[in-house]
């Protein structure tokens, strides 16, 4: 735990007590604060006190008390609508910050000597798989590195600052509206595609949040930037006149400088000259384009850290993958199943499509603004498609004429379908692929318990096909 000191005998409200809400009671509460702590969520509420939380309502109390609020990023900070505790908070002038707030504050506050490296790393897709890249090659490396943020562990939660650390840091857009003072030693930028809208009311909006991942940064600093689309490819030339340094990346471009991915290898010329440092097929658990923007990604920011070449391709080659991201979860009779439960747009969901020839798709939830149509291109791909939640019958009006699909409604009847159909059909490399293209939130608490949902009803077919054969 990294104890916050900084309110010390002060009284601070905490509002959401998901992880990251947790997290921050319990290091305000470690550093000397006197936390009030609440969610309008009887549920949360009842979990929190299960962690020793003391509860305090703070709706009851008078706001003008309070040194801060911390709020937790899943709460609206300014669309739709500010949330009412956001509107109380700035009504008396409290300050609003969030956990990544917190934590950053905390390590400004060391002599510069003593602070740790923090590399975060943002975008709409590839955050989780390139946070967790990074730290495995670290760590592979021999580096002390912590991983977390929005993948894992809470930011707070993570072990104690020390100048010999590496933090790698997952930044959503709800994180990064809520931080003010991070300084990124390494900041990642991958890629910005429509998503969360309706948090950030346009893509103005969006893209303002996620470039806040470059606050602060000065001389000695890097940004390592993907190029592969026009906001990216914006940001990029726009920071290359600024103090930091400035690594371009690409799947798919031959960079004159930069890190890229062509043709299946990945390029190093960081240096202004193209050298070939490894073939992708090295890497198993990085199939497809966008897992190469992600390995090239984690090698420019590596780099950046002072690896060498040697320690970065170990690491990649090495990396087990990413669970529930094109996380291969068994093989029966000859038919795979991929759980991709991470995917909760039609962005993430393409890229999975893309790596496979033949599909049996579960896809559905709660959708996000504009549907699955994007997908159009990979309907060929689907041998049928198995439809859950409440989006099933949205998506199959979709799918109507363009690719075969079934109304399953549930996770457990989508599994048992699309296995029974992908094994009758006896086709070579046939995959069960879980890539919803949508929300959790209507049938599963997030996209994790969707997931192991998900490989909890593959364990119990394959447990059943072997004990039919063996009987």
């Amino acid at each position: 735990m990294i104890p916050i000191t900084e309110y010390a005998g002060r009284d601070v409200a905490v509002f959401g007590l998901a992880r990251s809400g947790l997290s921050a009671a319990r290091a305000l509460a470690a550093g000397g604060a006197i936390v009030h702590a609440w969610d309008d969520n009887e549920a949360a509420r009842e979990n929190a006190e299960k962690e020793g939380l003391v509860l305090s309502d703070i709706n009851a109390r008078d706001w003008r008390g309070f040194a801060a609020l911390v709020l937790s990023p899943g709460v609206p900070l300014t669309h739709p609508k500010p949330h009412r505790v956001v509107e109380l908070a700035r009504a008396v002038g409290v300050p609003i910050v969030g956990d990544i707030e917190l934590f950053a504050r905390a390590v400004n506050a060391l002599p510069a000597h003593a602070r740790p490296k923090i590399i975060g790393v943002t975008g709409t897709n590839g955050k989780s798989t390139t946070t967790a890249l990074i730290g495995h090659i670290l760590k592979h490396a021999g580096r002390d590195a912590r991983i977390g943020g929005n993948i894992g562990t809470g930011v707070l939660d993570l072990e104690s600052l020390h100048a010999g650390a590496h933090y790698v840091l997952e930044l959503s857009s709800y994180q990064l509206d809520l931080q003010e003072s991070l300084r990124c030693t390494v900041a990642v930028f991958l890629n910005l595609t429509p998503d969360h809208l309706d948090r950030h009311g346009d893509m103005a909006g969006y893209l303002a949040a996620k470039r806040r991942v470059f606050r602060n940064q000065g001389a000695g600093d890097w940004a390592v930037v993907g190029v592969d689309d026009a906001y990216g490819a914006q940001i990029c030339t726009e920071l290359t006149s600024g103090a930091r340094q400035v690594a371009p990346v690409s799947a798919g471009q031959a960079l004159s400088r930069g890190v890229s991915t062509l043709g299946g290898r990945l390029y190093d010329a960081l240096n202004g000259r193209a050298e070939l440092v490894l073939d992708m097929r090295e890497a198993p658990a990085l199939p497809g384009r966008h897992n190469a923007q992600n390995a090239a990604a984690a090698y420019a920011a590596c780099r950046a850290l002072g690896l060498s070449t040697r320690e970065i391709i170990a690491g990649i080659a090495t990396f087990p993958g990413l669970e529930h991201r094109l996380e291969r979860v068994a093989e029966i009779d000859g038919v795979r199943f991929v759980n991709d439960s991470k995917a909760t747009n039609a962005d993430a969901s393409a890229q999975a499509l893309a790596v496979y020839d033949r599909v049996y798709w579960i896809a559905g939830g709660k959708m996000k603004d504009g549907g699955i149509e994007t997908l159009e291109k990979f309907f060929p791909r689907i041998a049928k498609a198995y439809l859950i939640g409440e989006s099933a019958p949205k998506l199959a009006l979709t799918l109507a004429g363009k690719a075969p699909s079934v109304q399953c409604g549930t996770m457990d009847k989508a599994v048992a379908q699309a296995f029974k159909d992908a094994r009758a059909a006896k086709e070579k490399g046939a995959v069960v692929l879980l890539s919803p293209a949508c929300a959790s939130f209507d049938q599963f608490r997030d996209f994790e318990a969707r997931g192991d949902h998900f490989k909890k009803l593959v364990a119990a077919l394959e447990e059943a096909v072997s004990r039919k054969a063996s009987a």
